[in-house]
């Protein structure tokens, strides 16, 4: 019943690994964009900081658990790359301020957050009892990420328009998420489960919501569009009042991507 159970978990994490590895990758369009134009032209690295601190996160909590583990380590050092590889081109074409922003970002949260997590817990922690904390540092911080979306949601209510919520995206983010609710649920691995069930409850609401509001008539808004979308894992690239929801770190449910 055991091994029934893990054949059935592996396969749940192989398809989140595949539809994830997709989200991680689909914001190359507007870095194709940035460096043909030699300019990041108003995008904000925000959502890339947060989805290369994820799978850092996750990578971590993997590395720790050793069992049943490797599907994590996959999609989450995928990300780590990719996520690397879409800073190093914002860096490289952003005008100085944000590239300061970036930098100082990336320190506090990927070297000095992060390092201090992971010598608190290797020094003042073992056993089950590190892989807890690692575990609820990962399940609050997706939590966070994954509750991102109602920003879109109130303003798809206030504007009428579902421009920026694509039907597509919030369909492959939602079983992106019942792939790794599974997954975890099958290993027992609430870390990993109880984010995506969040996920998945967010991507039904985004696509009711896009069912409702599709052939509505828009209402203008003088206030501009000043944040930007995470899903799990899944964070959306601002740009100068419009919102690209185009990103989502897919680690482990994009974890997050979970």
């Amino acid at each position: 019943m055991a091994m029934h159970r893990e054949s059935w978990a592996f396969v749940f994490g192989l398809l989140g690994n595949i539809i994830s590895f997709g989200v991680f990758l689909a914001p190359l369009p507007t870095f194709y964009q940035i460096f043909k134009k030699k300019s990041t032209e108003g995008y904000q690295s925000l959502p890339y900081v947060v989805a290369l601190f994820s799978a850092m996160l996750w990578i971590y909590y993997a590395f720790v658990k050793r069992e049943a583990a490797l599907l994590l380590i996959t999609i989450n050092t995928f990300g780590i790359v990719v996520e690397s590889i879409y800073l190093t081109i914002f860096l490289v074409y952003a005008p100085r301020k944000p590239r300061l922003t970036t930098i100082k970002l990336l320190l506090l949260l990927n070297v000095f957050g992060f390092g201090a997590m992971l010598l608190s817990t290797l020094y003042l922690s073992k056993g089950a009892k590190r892989l807890a904390i690692i575990g609820w540092i990962c399940l609050v911080f997706n939590i966070s990420v994954f509750a991102a979306p109602l920003f879109i949601i109130r303003r798809v209510i206030k504007t009428r328009s579902v421009e920026y919520m694509p039907f597509t995206l919030s369909m492959f983010l939602t079983i992106n998420a019942v792939m790794w609710f599974f997954y975890g649920l099958l290993l027992r691995d609430y870390y990993v489960a109880l984010p995506n069930t969040l996920g998945f409850l967010f991507g039904i609401i985004q696509m009711v919501m896009y069912l409702m509001y599709r052939n509505a008539t828009p209402v203008a808004l003088d206030e501009p569009v000043k944040a930007q979308e995470a899903n799990g894992h899944i964070v959306g690239a601002v740009k100068m009042g419009t919102i690209e929801p185009n990103h989502a770190g897919g680690g482990l449910g994009g974890v997050g991507k979970v």
